[in-house]
């Protein structure tokens, strides 16, 4: 493409969709039609499109491999996300390996605190004060990571019926700015887990990682059920 061309059409609708099943996946192609706006031939088109590609890979809603006949809820595949990525990716690698080389893993740990801090501080900006439930902190943490590039979306779990340490609220990311970075060094993943337990005031706990093969980052949040956050807290349009 020439050097400030703007994109077809037809590739920036087929990007498009891919970040929306980055971002809200498992997501239907039903679900994809009613938040773009296009019809349902030319969504089901791009979406087929890229499944052909292997850009992406049928789920059922809890995010397993899709079995029987179900509607079809879409995740990306692990080379949907490398195609996601950009040339900066290989340079933070390369300069993060080049720091432990020289530096020792220590050195990696400290600059990902560091990085983990900075997020934090520029999130609590956006937080209520501390007289906040879970709920409402862990609502304001996406829409801060929203803009911060991680594709953030929040679902409540359990509820009345369930035990207590398995009710309260899964914080998604289904894109992660440093996903390549933390697959080699975990200490990304690990620090951004403290700064969440921080940022919320309640201890956290990692469930799965884009870094580490799974669709999405999920971090379990514990507290009550939260009737008012919906299953999918949508993307801030900032």
């Amino acid at each position: 493409m020439t050097p400030g061309a703007r994109p077809a059409p037809e590739a920036s609708t087929r990007d498009t969709i891919l970040r929306d099943i980055s971002t809200l996946g498992p997501v239907t192609t039903s679900t994809l039609v009613e938040r773009l706006g296009l019809t349902e031939t030319a969504v089901r088109r791009h979406v087929e499109n890229l499944h052909a590609e292997g850009l992406i890979e049928a789920r059922d809603h809890a995010g397993r491999p899709r079995r029987g006949r179900p509607a079809k809820a879409w995740v990306v595949s692990a080379a949907g996300h490398a195609h996601l990525r950009s040339d900066y990716d290989d340079l933070a690698e390369d300069a993060i390996r080049f720091l432990a080389e020289h530096a020792g893993r220590p050195a990696v740990r400290a600059f990902a605190q560091r990085r983990a801090g900075e997020l934090a501080a520029r999130c609590a900006e956006q937080m209520p004060d501390g007289s906040a439930d879970v709920a409402e902190r862990t609502a304001a943490l996406v829409t801060a990571l929203q803009r911060e590039g991680y594709a953030a979306t929040a679902r409540p779990v359990g509820g009345a019926d369930a035990p207590a340490a398995l009710t309260g609220i899964q914080l998604c990311q289904g894109h992660c700015p440093v996903q390549h970075v933390a697959a080699e060094f975990p200490e990304f993943c690990d620090a951004e887990t403290e700064a969440f337990s921080g940022l919320l005031g309640v201890h956290v706990q990692r469930l799965a990682t884009l870094a580490q093969g799974d669709h999405v980052c999920t971090t379990f949040v514990p507290g009550a059920t939260v009737p008012g956050l919906s299953t999918t807290t949508e993307r801030s349009q900032s």
